[in-house]
């Protein structure tokens, strides 16, 4: 089973998922945006993929204002009140855990690779 956190208002987001349907699987789409976060799931998510709340910091977002210097247990508490602040997409598989930027990162999750001619959302072909 594969689990996409997914935003689909973001290219990225819903390219990672149509390369996981074109390896064949229909995986698991929560839109975070609407179903939001708990701290101990964000907790979870971040150890298995090796990500710190801020490395995981969408900071480019009016939300992400006033939190530059700000410490974990802030950021976590801000992720929580503002999911859009978590950076997208996140994949789970029994392979691992990643924040899939870019595109290509989901493929080593994968257990089959998609057609060769897959494209990423700029229009370039996957790297391997």
């Amino acid at each position: 089973m594969i689990v996409i956190h997914h935003n689909p208002a973001c290219g990225t987001s819903r390219n990672v998922l149509a390369i996981i349907r074109a390896s064949g699987v229909e995986p698991v789409v929560i839109e975070y945006l609407k179903e939001g976060w708990t701290r101990p799931q964000l907790l979870g998510l971040f150890a298995a993929a090796g990500l710190t709340p801020r490395a995981a910091l969408r900071a480019n977002v009016p939300e992400a204002e006033g939190l530059a210097e700000a410490d974990d247990e802030t950021l976590l508490a801000a992720m929580v009140a503002h999911p859009v602040l978590v950076n997208r997409p996140i994949v789970c598989s029994p392979k691992g855990v990643r924040l899939c930027r870019p595109s290509e990162a989901v493929l080593p999750l994968l257990d089959r690779p998609p057609p060769v001619d897959f494209r990423k959302e700029d229009g370039s072909p996957l790297a391997a």
